[in-house]
Order: C-alpha cells, then structure tokens, then sequence
C-alpha cells in the first residue's frame, strides 16, 4: 500500500524525495530500485546479452514488485503497516516467481525427456510458481486498469482448460490438462513472457524513459512555446495551441490520459481565457491528446505491436502513418476554426512566449528527436535508436548549459541533466511504464490461449458472415467490439486483442476485392482455379471463363473459412497482401483510440472535463464529436491508396481529404465562415464526395471548388447578417 509522499505515484521532485528526512526506508528503496530498473532496460538492450525469456522474466519481475508496492490491494482490511509489509512480501514472491519460472525451463524439458510419453513434469515449486504468476497477471492487471482484463484472462483460462469443449460450432475447441497449459502460458512465445512481453521490454519502456528524459529536460515546455508561436496570433489561437501542443507531445507521454494531464492544465485554461466553453475546451484537448497516439514517430505503443505482429518494419508503418496523423490533426483544427467564427472568441489574443524555454527547450527536444527519427529511418531496432536518443538528449542538455553561460536568465533557460535530473527522468518513464509492462505481460495469457484454441479463426469467421463481404460493415463492427473493450481497457491492450481477433478477417475482406477482380475476368492458371473445384457452388465451373460479379461474391461467399484463408495469398500478390495486413492492423489500431473519447467510458474526455470545470458526460460528447477523424481516416485507409500509394497519390489524397474533412465538418456544425443554408449545405455534401473520390482529378478538383463556394458564400451571409 502506497504512503501518500510515494514518488513513484505522487508526481513531485522525485530525487529530493530521497533527501526527506521523513521519508520511509521503504520509499527511498523503492525510488533506488526504480532507478536501477530503468538503467537496466537501457543496459540490457545496448550490452547486456540475456536470454528473451530471462529479459522478459526480469522484465515482469520488477514491475511487479512496483505495481504491488505502490498501489493498494486491500487497503482497507488492514491496518498500514501490515498492508504495507504484506505488498512488499507479495511482490517479492511474485519476482521470485518469474526469475525462477525463467531458470527451470531447461529442468522442466530434462524431467520431461526422462519420462517417455508422459506429459510436461513439473515440481512442487515449479507449480507454486507458475500458479502464483498467473494470480499476479490477474491481481496486478487488475490494479492497474480494473477488472475487465482479469475477467479475459480467467475466460480464456476457462476456455482452453474445459468451456471450449461445451461450446458449439466454430468457437468448439479440445481441453488441455492444466500442465499443458501452464507450459503453454510461461514458455510459449504467445506466452506471459514471450512476443509482447519482448515489445514491452525491448521497445515501450525504453521510449517511456525517453518520454521521462525530455519532459525532465524542459522539452515539453518548448512543446507549448512554439505552439504559441506558430497559433498565438490566429483566432481561437489557443486552441490550436492545445491541437499542436498535443500532436507534439504525443511524441513525449505514450498515454492519451498522461498527454491530456500534461498539456491540458495550461492549454485548458488558455482556451477558456481566450472565450471557449469550458466543456468545448476540454473536448479539443481529448480529441488532440488521442491523436498524440497517432503521432509518428512513437504512435505510444502501438507501431511496436504492430510491426512485431505484421514482421513489417517499423520504419515503414512510421512512415505511411505521416499522412493520417496530418488529416486526424488537421480535421481538429477545422472544427477549432469554425466554433471560434460561430461563437466570436479568440479575436486578437497575442499569447505571450517565454523565449528562454523556446530556446533551451528546443535544442533539447529537437535534436535527441531528430538523431532517433534518422536511426529508425536507417533500419535500426527501436531500442537501439531509444538508447542513443536519449544520450543525445544527455549531452545536449549539457551544451545547452554552457551556452547559457552567453544569455541573460530572461533570454536562456537551460536544464542540465545531472544526476538529480537523470534520476528523476528514469522515475517518470518507469512511473509511466508499469501499467504497460504489467498489461502486456498478463494479456499473454490471452495471447496464448487465442493461439492454441484457434478461436481467432472462429472470430474472424463471424465477422466476415456478419459483415457479407462489406468492408463498411465489418470496420463498422470491429469499432462496435473496441468501443466495448475500451470501455474498461487501455488503447493498446483493447488493439491488441482486436488485432489477434479481426485483423485477418478485415485483411481477408480487404483482399477479396483483388480476387473478385479475377473471378470476374477469368482465371486462366490451371493451378489457381483449381483451388475453387472443392467449394460447393454452381459457379464453381465458371472461374477459368469469367462470371458475373454478383456470381463472384457468391462463390466466395460459399468458400469455407479455412479454405479462404489458404487461397487467399495464393491468389493475391505477396507485396499486396502485406498492404492489406498493414491496412486491416491500422484500421484497428485507429478504431481502438475512440474509447478514449467516446462517451459513456472516455477516460481523457474525463481528465480534461476535470481540468477544465465542465461535466464530463457533454464533454465526453463534445470529445466525440471534434475527433470524428477516428473514423474517417480508416474509411480512406480501406477504400483508397492512403498508405501503399506513391508519394504523389498519398499527397494527392490528402490535400484533397482537406476539402472533404472540412465540409463534413462544417454539416456537424451547421456553420462554416457563416451559418449554412439548405444550398450551402447540399454543396457541401456533394463538394465533399468529390474531394474524398480517390484519385480523379476532375471529381477532386471539382469538389475543392464546390467545398471553396460554399465557404464564400457562407462569410457573405455572415456578413449580410
């Protein structure tokens, strides 16, 4: 149980907290030990060479010893010493635990050997262990973020071990006896500690601790300053403040909720000042907080998922996302601009911009950001390029200081990153990341057993009935699934388990679109349209000659699941199927996001509705409302080359999508530069399906000007009003 000066939850100097005379022994270990862990996550990345489970293993370890130590169990059972000793045996025993899960694996395989046709042996510790674990994923998971992934992990459990036997159809699977299981669940690469304890422990902490070292740095105050620079003098200037600020820090803090918390208690009251609504202010800063998750080049924890998931590399979901994250930004400012011409606020407010964090800050943001961008860009491992980022960010900070040894206070405020500096860095980013590296851990109990059952394939067979081939309603469907994870989930874990569910489903509809295309010209390989011979369809006898389209989406409607799945890249071009992976892992990924501002559970909706004094369910519907890009983009990620065109059709479709996202915006709103009339409207409508028609120029152009006419004549009614 946490003491209220706990540093690792209270967000104050944490290195002077070591200093307080009144501080507990207990909490000056745990701020040592935090350190330790967090230089060991660079170390073990750069030098050390340690078996992937012996990584993960320590990995887990000592998040677990944090989280039991610093959030409470059952506070009010006991009294607060007791409380406290019990938390601190408990993560003791569960680290010990998984150092020893990690030691015996060799053991566990030599006493299995030994024993011809029997099952995996295990010991009385090794069960202890592996039991104990297991309790850990549900009790810390449920610490951290609540009961909804504990509730998962006791589901799938109980799937695999016997309620998959009893269930019908599709989602029917064998039980395993309980030590296959447990095998399965600590050695499995699908496992506690395999694929996404590897993403946790090779990438996210290292860039969590990247995000401590440049907020401790002051480079997240020249986040603010050069948002105020570039905004401070337009109409509604800090929202857009808030918009950039946002995107910007999005590089920073991996979290919607940390980002809002962060950026919102300045550009909150900023906004309110300048003549917006509360609950309008809190809004926009949901909205462009959740974007900074789509911001490359870190995108929080997702890019790292991804790319582990698809194999496709890290560079390059980083850089199909640019454009995206552009649009979604963009689409909010719209929004800024046009509640600031309704409602008259924001008229010629110069915000003031302190010049010494612009400068000081600058050096140490930009810079470290740009030599980590460039490494990713080489084909570096994100923890190599996390590592040296922020040792650049080190010795930057050093040259900032001597530099500020030629300025007056007033002109330079640079932030040295000593040894208290450095301690509180590490502090912040593993403050920052226990809840990820408890989450990914215990949801590879999920993992594992989604692999093993096959469910997966069962999931993604219901949506595609339910979907009947249309890519609309299968989006449609899976936003439906991540709003109700979202609900009691963070971002990642609820992409995570959309992504192992539906990402081959959605892929699969996506690539159908090529394979109607050949069914309906005729596929002339003998060995290609041999493969539809074994679907029971009268059109069956036609793919050689060509059919119908009407015949064609019959004919793959009555291919069986698991058929589909292995002709599908039989059919497809390799290169074009992993856009389609791509394609469908983005789409999910983008859609998980909307739970953090979609009413009823909207955590940084709520955040900022308590920053800014408004009521959180309004604000949770103004959030909603101003961050429709959620849905949006995904629509152009599935039905235009978004992200496999060339750099001319991607720029192409995104100049263009401006048009479109403006006019959808201004029909929410009834009101562009003046208040829409029935005519003004119906161009709008169609001005914004010519901008959004992929790659015609005549439609694109037409539209612009369309969406262009309809503004005039708007600010002319404003006027003549």
């Amino acid at each position: 149980m946490s003491q209220p000066t706990d540093p690792i939850v209270k967000n104050k100097p944490v290195w002077l907290s070591l200093r307080e005379t009144h501080g507990s022994k207990l909490h000056r270990f745990v701020v040592v030990l935090a350190i330790v862990f967090g230089l060991w996550h660079v170390a073990t990345n750069l030098f050390l060479i340690e078996p992937g489970l012996w990584q993960n293993a320590i990995h887990f370890a000592g998040f677990a010893f944090l989280a039991a130590v610093t959030t409470p169990f059952l506070s009010s059972k006991f009294p607060q010493r007791l409380g406290t000793l019990l938390n601190v045996i408990y993560g003791l025993l569960v680290a010990a635990a998984a150092l020893w899960v990690a030691g015996s694996e060799s053991s566990i395989y030599e006493r299995t050997l030994a024993v011809t046709g029997q099952a995996w042996q295990f010991n009385a510790i090794d069960w202890a262990a592996g039991l104990l674990l297991i309790f850990a994923a549900l009790d810390l998971s449920r610490r951290v973020s609540g009961f909804v992934i504990p509730i998962l992990i006791l589901l799938s459990l109980s799937y695999i071990l016997f309620l998959g036997a009893h269930l019908p159809g599709v989602f029917r699977a064998a039980s395993l006896p309980m030590n296959d299981v447990l095998f399965r669940t600590m050695f499995n690469d699908e496992g506690m500690f395999g694929i996404l304890a590897s993403i946790s422990s090779t990438n996210i902490t290292l860039f969590m601790i990247f995000g401590g070292f440049l907020v401790a740095s002051g480079a997240s105050d020249f986040v603010i300053e050069i948002s105020k620079v570039v905004a401070g003098r337009i109409r509604g200037g800090a929202a857009f403040v808030a918009v950039l600020s946002s995107a910007l820090t999005g590089t920073i803090s991996g979290s919607a909720i940390a980002n809002t918390a962060s950026t919102g208690v300045i550009t909150i009251p900023l906004m309110k000042s300048n003549g917006f609504r509360a609950k309008f202010a809190a809004g926009v800063e949901a909205a462009a907080s959740t974007g900074g998750q789509l911001m490359p080049p870190i995108m929080g924890a997702g890019a790292f998922v991804m790319a582990s998931y698809t194999s496709i590399p890290y560079s390059t979901i980083v850089a199909v996302s640019i454009m995206p994250a552009i649009l979604y930004f963009v689409s909010v400012a719209f929004i800024v601009r046009i509640e600031a011409v309704k409602h008259q606020v924001g008229d010629d407010i110069d915000l003031v911009v302190n010049k010494g964090k612009l400068i000081s800050g600058g050096l140490v943001f930009v810079l470290p950001l740009t030599i980590m961008i460039w490494l990713l860009m080489s084909g570096v491992t994100p923890s190599y390029a996390a590592s040296w980022a922020i040792g650049s960010l080190i010795l930057v900070s050093w040259g900032t200081t001597l530099l500020g040894k030629f300025f007056t206070a007033s002109d330079f405020e640079p932030v040295s990153m000593g040894p208290s500096k450095i301690a509180e860095a590490l502090l912040i980013g593993m403050r920052s990341s226990i809840m990820t590296g408890i989450l990914l851990v215990a949801i590879g109990i999920m993992n594992n057993a989604i692999v093993t059952s096959g469910i997966g394939n069962g999931f993604s067979l219901m949506i595609a009935q339910w979907s009947q081939g249309s890519i609309v309603l299968a989006i449609a469907l899976i936003a439906l699934a991540s709003l109700v994870l979202g609900m009691g989930l963070p971002v990642t874990a609820a992409y995570i388990i959309l992504a192992i569910l539906t990402a081959p489903a959605l892929a699969g509809i996506l690539a159908d679109t090529i394979i109607l295309n050949q069914l309906v010209e005729g596929i002339t390989d003998p060995t290609k349209a041999a493969m539809f011979a074994l679907v029971d369809s009268p059109f069956a006898s036609k793919v050689g000659s060509g059919m119908l389209r009407e015949e064609a989406v019959a004919l793959m409607g009555a291919m069986p699941f698991e058929l589909a799945i292995t002709v599908r890249p039989l059919l497809v071009d390799p290169a074009q199927q992993t856009i389609f992976l791509l394609t469908a892992h983005l789409i999910i990924f983008w859609l998980s996001q909307d739970s953090n501002v979609t009413p009823p559970v909207c955590l940084a909706a709520f955040a900022a509705a308590g920053i800014a004094g408004s009521k959180p369910m309004e604000t949770g519907f103004q959030s909603w409302k101003i961050a429709k890009g959620l849905y949006i983009v995904p629509l152009m990620f599935a039905y235009t080359p978004l992200i496999s065109g060339d750099w001319m059709q991607i720029t192409q479709i995104g100049i263009f999508a401006l048009f479109g996202i403006y006019a959808i915006n201004a029909i929410i709103q009834l009101h562009a530069e003046g208040p829409l009339t029935w005519l003004t409207g119906v161009l709008m409508v169609v001005g914004a399906i010519g901008a959004f028609w992929p790659l015609h120029w005549i439609a694109n152009i037409g539209g612009a000007v369309i969406v262009i006419l309809a503004v005039v004549l708007s600010r002319r009614k404003e006027s003549n009003d």
